[in-house]
C-alpha cells in the first residue's frame, strides 16, 4: 500500500503501463478511445446550439414566455460553470474515467429528464441534471485526450478535440432545425440517449486509467467556487438584460469578496481546487487568460454577425446561416493542422498569428458596405475562422503540457472554465452593447471582438519570453 504523497493507479479501468504514461494508448486501442471521448464532447457542446436554437418552439409549446424560456439555456451554463473545477479535482481523486462515465451516465439520465418535461420547472430542473452531466464529461476530456496518445503526439490530439468542437458547434443549428421540421422539441434531447449510450459501452474497456492523488475533496471551496461564478455570471447576465445597476453592483461585490475568500483558502492548500499553483507557472497563467480573451471575442462575434447580417445587410435567415457556416468549417479543417504543427513549433509564434488574423477578419467585416456581396463576406468570415483554429489547439496544447502530470486533472478543468467563462462573458458584452447602442451595437460588439482577439494574440507572444525547453510555448 502507498503512503499519502504517493499517486495511486485509477482501479476502475485497464491495469497496463501505457494507460496512465506518457506513451499513450496503443492502436487500435487510442481509436476507440478517441471514438468515445468524441462522442462526450459532441453531446455537451450539441446541447448548447441546439438549445439555443429551439428556444423559441419550447417557450411557444410550454406557453412561457421568452423571458422565462431563458432559463433552460441558464440552467444549463450555470450548472457547468460551477461543477467543471469541482469535478475536474475530483477526477483527479478518484480517477479520470470515473468520472467521465459518471458525466455520461447523468447526462444521457438528464437527456432522458429533458424529453419527458411537461412543463418549464420540470425542465430547468432536469437541464441542470444535465449540466451536471455535461460538466463531468467536459471536465476530464482533455486529461483522458493527454493520455491516450504520447506526448509527441499531444497537439495532434488536442487538435482532434478541437476539431470535434467545431464541428459540434456548427452541426448543432442544422440539426435543431432538422429535428424540428419533422418532430416536436422533446425529440432534440431524446436523440442524445443513444449516443450517450453507445459512447458508455465503448469507453467501458478502451479508456486509459489515470494516477489517483492521494489529497481529499475541498467541498467548501467547491461552494465558494460555484457561488462565486454563479454570481459573476448571472450579475454579467442582468448588466446586458437592463437589471437595476445596484443590484448588479451588490452580486459583483459579493462575488468579489467570496472569490477573495477562495484565493486566500486555496493558497495555503497543498491541492487546490482553484488551480493557483498552475496559475503561478507563466505558461499556463497565459494560455488560461488567451483563452479567456479568445472566446470573448469568438461569442461576441458569433452573436453579433447574425444581427450584423440581417439588420445592416439585409440577409435573409437562410442567406445567413450560409454565410456563418465558413467559419466553424474551416476551424475543423485548420485546427488538426495546429494541432500537428504546434508539436513542432512554439505555440506562441502559431497564436500571436492566429488571433490577429482573426482580428482583422472581424474589423474587415465591420467595415463591409450594406450592399457587400457574398464573395466579400465570405472571404471575410473564413479568415476568422483560420485565425481562431491556428491559435485554439496551440493554446489548449500549451495549458495541458505546461502542467505536472499529477496535475492534469486541474489543467484540463481549468481549460474548460476559460472557455465557458468566455463564452458567458462575449455573450454579457453583447447583450450590454445591444443595450446602449441599439442596431448598432452589432457593428461595435465586431470591433470589440477584435480587440480582445490582439489581447489573446498578446497573451500568446508573451509565452515566448519564458520557453521552457521541454514545452511548446
Amino acid at each position: 500500500m502507498r503512503r499519502a504523497g504517493a499517486a495511486r493507479r485509477d482501479l476502475t479501468g485497464p491495469s497496463d503501463a501505457s494507460a496512465a504514461s506518457a506513451d499513450g494508448l496503443p492502436l487500435p486501442r487510442r481509436v476507440w478511445a478517441v471514438v468515445t471521448l468524441a462522442l462526450g464532447i459532441t453531446l455537451a457542446v450539441l446541447d448548447s446550439s441546439i438549445a439555443n436554437v429551439a428556444l423559441p418552439t419550447i417557450a411557444g409549446r410550454l406557453g412561457v414566455s421568452a423571458a422565462q424560456s431563458v432559463w433552460i439555456v441558464n440552467a444549463y451554463q450555470l450548472t457547468v460553470a460551477a461543477c467543471l473545477l469541482p469535478l475536474a479535482q475530483l477526477g483527479e481523486i478518484v480517477g479520470f474515467r470515473r468520472v467521465y462515465f459518471a458525466g455520461l451516465a447523468v447526462f444521457v439520465a438528464g437527456a432522458f429528464s429533458c424529453a419527458l418535461a411537461p412543463s418549464l420547472p420540470w425542465l430547468v430542473a432536469a437541464r441542470v441534471l444535465l449540466g451536471l452531466g455535461g460538466a463531468g464529461i467536459m471536465s476530464v476530456s482533455t486529461s483522458l485526450v493527454s493520455l491516450t496518445y504520447p506526448r509527441s503526439m499531444l497537439g495532434r490530439a488536442v487538435g482532434i478535440n478541437a476539431m470535434v468542437v467545431a464541428a459540434g458547434t456548427a452541426l448543432g443549428p442544422g440539426i435543431a432545425g432538422a429535428v424540428l421540421s419533422v418532430a416536436d422539441w422533446p425529440w432534440l434531447f431524446a436523440i442524445y440517449v443513444p449516443i450517450g449510450l453507445a459512447a458508455l459501452a465503448i469507453g467501458r474497456r478502451v479508456l486509459p486509467a489515470s494516477l489517483r492523488a492521494p489529497h481529499r475533496f475541498d467541498p467548501a471551496a467547491a461552494l465558494l467556487n460555484a457561488v462565486t461564478l454563479c454570481l459573476v455570471i448571472v450579475a454579467l447576465d442582468g448588466a446586458g438584460r437592463g437589471t437595476d445597476a445596484w443590484v448588479v453592483g451588490a452580486q459583483l461585490c459579493l462575488a468579489l469578496l467570496l472569490g477573495a475568500l477562495l484565493v486566500r483558502r486555496e493558497l495555503r492548500s497543498p491541492h487546490p481546487l482553484l488551480p493557483v499553483d498552475l496559475l503561478r507557472i507563466p505558461a499556463f497563467g497565459l494560455s488560461v487568460g488567451g483563452s479567456m480573451a479568445a472566446f470573448t471575442a469568438h461569442a461576441m462575434a458569433y452573436i453579433a454577425l447574425p444581427f450584423f447580417f440581417h439588420d445592416v445587410m439585409r440577409k435573409s435567415p437562410g442567406e445567413i446561416g450560409l454565410l456563418m457556416t465558413p467559419w466553424a468549417a474551416v476551424i475543423v479543417l485548420v485546427a488538426p493542422l495546429a494541432g500537428r504543427l504546434s508539436d513542432r513549433h512554439p505555440a506562441g509564434v502559431l497564436g500571436g498569428l492566429g488571433m490577429p488574423l482573426l482580428a482583422a477578419g472581424l474589423a474587415a467585416l465591420a467595415l463591409l458596405p450594406a450592399q457587400a456581396h457574398a464573395a466579400d463576406i465570405v472571404w471575410r468570415v473564413t479568415l476568422c475562422g483560420i485565425g481562431f483554429g491556428l491559435f485554439q489547439t496551440p493554446n489548449n496544447r500549451t495549458m495541458i503540457a505546461s502542467a505536472p502530470l499529477h496535475r492534469r486533472g486541474g489543467a484540463s478543468g481549468m481549460q474548460a472554465t476559460a472557455r465557458v467563462f468566455g463564452q458567458v462573458l462575449g455573450a454579457a458584452f453583447m447583450a450590454l452593447a445591444f443595450q446602449l447602442l441599439g442596431d448598432g451595437g452589432a457593428t461595435a460588439a465586431l470591433w470589440a471582438a477584435a480587440l480582445c482577439a490582439l489581447l489573446a494574440g498578446a497573451a500568446s507572444v508573451l509565452r515566448l519570453r519564458r520557453r521552457a525547453p521541454a514545452q511548446n510555448q
